[in-house]
């Protein structure tokens, strides 16, 4: 048994317990720390690894306190912003503002949006506590340059 319990895998090392980020397995099977998205993209094992991930086609523009002309719209809360009725399409992650329901609805959302064919989606702010860090996380990837 290795620290707190948990059982060590074969060629060494422990890995992370649920909720601690990710591993990487060393070539000789062990574990090495948990790795974030300013690790090199040559040397990643995973996609979600990778500083863009869950990129869309269309640019997305993040903290939108409107919908430009042309615009798809990635909604959250109850709030309707300035341009809403005019975008190419609008979808809420939660219209009650319910972190565990946008998180269950951001990819199919996305895709749903993408399709609609806007050179932009416009993104409400989410916040940025407890779950909503991860939502972050996920659109900071999928705004990041390609």
């Amino acid at each position: 048994m290795g620290e707190g319990g948990r059982r060590r895998r074969p060629g060494g090392g422990i890995p992370p317990p649920k909720g601690e980020g990710g591993s990487r397995r060393e070539p000789g099977g062990g574990y090495l720390e948990a790795t974030d998205a300013s690790v090199d993209d040559a040397v990643l094992l995973a996609p979600g690894q990778m500083s863009s991930h869950y990129a869309p086609c269309a640019r997305l523009r993040l903290d939108a306190h409107r919908v430009q002309p042309g615009e798809a719209l990635l909604a959250f809360g109850p709030i309707k912003i300035e341009g809403a009725d005019a975008a190419v399409m609008a979808l809420n992650l939660s219209q009650r503002g319910d972190l565990i329901e946008a998180a269950a609805n951001f990819f199919s959302h996305l895709r749903a949006l993408d399709a609609a064919g806007p050179a932009t989606i416009a993104v409400m702010p989410v916040p940025r506590a407890g779950l909503g860090e991860a939502i972050n996380d996920r659109l900071q990837r999928a705004a990041a340059p390609r």
